[in-house]
């Protein structure tokens, strides 16, 4: 199994008990650096299709070299790995280059963007032997500039931010924490191997950003939405707690621990996968507190449960049995569970107020 990405981690916080790590997580009455549009916790919808070039039966060489003039002046940082056919959420964020010096960019909060694929060609068996498993790749990868291009799917802009009382020190003081999430809405026709690309508008025209490669299908394991979800046992004191006990400002009263395995098929779970020690994403904050927010406004009407992602909140001692049961290749993770046992949503990577409502809205209704 890969291990799960550390660039995907949630908050820095300690694992063991609820004691807050100094600077990271935890409540402050500091001022928030955050963007004041993204603050209002709305997600801005995308734009129609018909802002963005068409496709008009192009391939996706051709598209780009008829419609990208200009490079571009900034990067693209997926947030996702599993795919599969049909619909797909595809998060992501946008931020300017890094820094000659090594710093990391500062975040992009209201780019025009839209992601567009070609489906790789399959290659031969014969082809296969004699490239290796690397060669193959990059051929394919090659070839799927050759095929007819598809989209545009456009992304809308979910805002990251929270309340004030859910605000944690990650989220007020550090200047290089997202304010928002990029996603887009992506149908794959089949499984397979797909070449994305995003177009993003800059001042003088379009340009473009190239995506790493998606398989489509390849975690076929990782449980989804109509099927019965794993039995798995979440320790309380150490990796199972519940997502209030690591915010210092939420009320002792919404601290309900629980076992997952106690609960699952009686009532309604939202369980988080992350490794809050490990954080080096710009998303680590926001989204943890997003869970505390929505935890608090949904108190005693479902189960919020925290799982850490290492053994002994060590990467050297690999990832724990709770993660490989559920097959995870990466984190976050939010699965959303109903009281049948049955998972009803999913959502891998970044995700603000306004998408986990729904999906808590959507379980304790079934």
């Amino acid at each position: 199994m890969r291990a799960p990405r550390k660039a995907l981690g949630l908050v820095c916080l300690l694992a063991f008990g609820a004691t807050l790590v100094a600077g990271c997580g935890g409540g402050s009455d500091s001022g928030s650096h955050l963007n004041k549009e993204a603050e209002a916790g709305k997600t801005r919808p995308a734009p129609p299709k018909s802002a963005f070039p068409a496709t008009e039966g192009r391939t996706l060489k051709r598209l780009l070299e008829d419609v990208v003039k200009v490079q571009p002046g900034a990067k693209i940082t997926p947030s996702a790995e599993a795919f599969y056919p049909g619909a797909n959420r595809y998060p992501f964020l946008v931020a300017e280059k890094d820094t000659k010096a090594g710093a990391p960019g500062k975040g992009i909060d209201d780019a025009v963007v839209a992601i567009y694929y070609a489906k790789s060609p399959g290659v031969q068996p014969e082809a296969r032997a004699k490239l290796g498993q690397e060669g193959t790749g990059k051929k394919a990868q090659g070839g799927a500039y050759a095929q007819p291009a598809i989209g545009p799917f456009p992304a809308r802009i979910e805002s990251l931010a929270t309340e004030k009382p859910f605000q944690g020190k990650t989220t007020t003081e550090d200047p290089d924490v997202a304010n928002v999430v990029y996603s887009a809405d992506i149908d794959f026709p089949s499984a397979g191997e797909y070449r994305p690309v995003a177009l993003i508008k800059e001042k003088d025209g379009w340009a473009k950003i190239g995506l790493r490669s998606i398989k489509v299908g390849e975690f076929e394991k990782i449980p989804r939405p109509g099927e019965k979800a794993p039995l798995i046992q979440t320790p309380t004191a150490e990796g199972g707690r519940n997502l209030a006990e690591l915010s210092t400002r939420v009320p002792p009263d919404t601290q309900n621990k629980v076992n997952y395995a106690d609960v699952l098929g009686k009532e309604p779970i939202l369980l988080l996968f992350t490794t809050p020690q490990f954080c080096q994403s710009r998303v680590c904050g926001p989204v943890v507190d997003v869970a505390q927010q929505v935890q608090h406004e949904f108190k005693g009407k479902a189960n919020f449960i925290h799982m850490e992602i290492y053994n002994g909140n060590d990467p050297a001692n690999g990832v724990r049995p709770q993660v490989r049961r559920f097959h995870l290749p990466t984190e976050p993770w939010l699965f959303a569970i109903n009281r049948e046992g049955i998972v009803g949503a999913t959502i891998e990577g970044g995700f603000g107020t306004e998408l986990m409502k729904q999906t808590v809205e959507k379980v304790i209704g079934e």
